[in-house]
C-alpha cells in the first residue's frame, strides 16, 4: 500500500483500488489525499455483457476486494475498455495483439467506456460509468511502428493511450477525454460530494 499524497486533514480515507498511474494522476489533478492498493479481483471477459455494464461490474469486482480489507475507508474501482462493433478490447497479451487492434481501429469511430464504483464505509456502493468516442485517424503500417515505438501499448484498454503521443493516431473525440484516461473525474467527485457521509481530505 501507497500514501499518494502526503495529507494533515484528518477525514474519511479514501482509496484507490488500481495501480495505474493515470487514474492516480487524475485524483492528485483533483486535489484528493488518498491511498493506493491494487485489487486482486480477477476481471470478467463477456462480449455477450452490454459495454456500459462489464465496466461496472469489474469496476465493482475490484472495489469490493479492497474495501473487504479497508471497510473503514472510501474504495474507488475503476475499469477502462475499448469497444468497437459492439466488441471490448482491453489490454493486449503482446505486440502482434496490439497491432491488430490498432489496425481495427484506425480510420473508424470507436467508444470508449470507463465504469466507476464506490463503496462507502458501510456498504453503501454507486456505480456508474461515462463514454467517450474517439475518432482515429487511418494508420499505416509505419505510423503504427511509430507510435509503438514511443508508447507501450501492452498496458492500456485498446493498445492506445490518448495522454501518450494521442496526436500521433487520434483525430478527435466527443465527450471527456479524463474518461478515455480512465477515470471520469467529474462524475466521480459528485458522487464523493453527494454520498461521502464525513468532510473529504482535499490537498492543499
Amino acid at each position: 500500500m501507497d500514501r499518494a499524497i502526503a495529507g494533515t486533514v484528518r477525514a474519511m480515507p479514501i482509496i484507490l483500488a488500481s495501480a495505474s498511474p493515470r487514474r492516480r494522476e487524475l485524483l492528485e489533478r483533483a486535489g484528493l489525499v488518498f491511498e493506493v492498493m491494487h485489487s486482486p479481483a480477477e476481471e470478467i471477459h463477456d462480449a455477450s455483457i452490454l459495454p456500459e455494464r462489464l465496466c461496472e461490474m469489474n469496476a465493482e469486482l475490484k472495489a469490493a476486494a479492497v474495501a473487504a480489507w479497508r471497510p473503514d475507508a472510501t474504495v474507488i474501482g475503476s475499469d477502462t475498455l475499448v469497444f468497437i462493433d459492439g466488441v471490448p478490447l482491453g489490454k493486449p497479451a503482446d505486440l502482434d495483439e496490439a497491432r491488430t487492434m490498432l489496425r481495427r481501429l484506425a480510420g473508424r469511430a470507436h467508444r470508449v467506456c470507463t465504469g466507476v464504483c464506490v463503496i462507502f464505509p458501510g456498504g453503501l456502493t454507486k456505480c456508474f460509468h461515462g463514454t467517450t468516442e474517439v475518432d482515429f485517424m487511418p494508420l499505416e503500417e509505419a505510423a503504427i511502428d511509430a507510435y509503438f515505438a514511443l508508447v507501450n501499448p501492452l498496458d492500456k484498454a485498446g493498445a492506445y493511450g490518448i495522454q501518450e503521443h494521442g496526436e500521433l493516431i487520434i483525430s478527435g473525440i466527443r465527450g471527456s477525454y479524463e474518461n478515455v484516461m480512465g477515470l471520469p473525474v467529474g462524475m466521480l467527485m459528485e458522487v464523493l460530494q453527494e454520498f461521502c457521509p464525513v468532510k473529504l481530505s482535499m490537498r492543499g
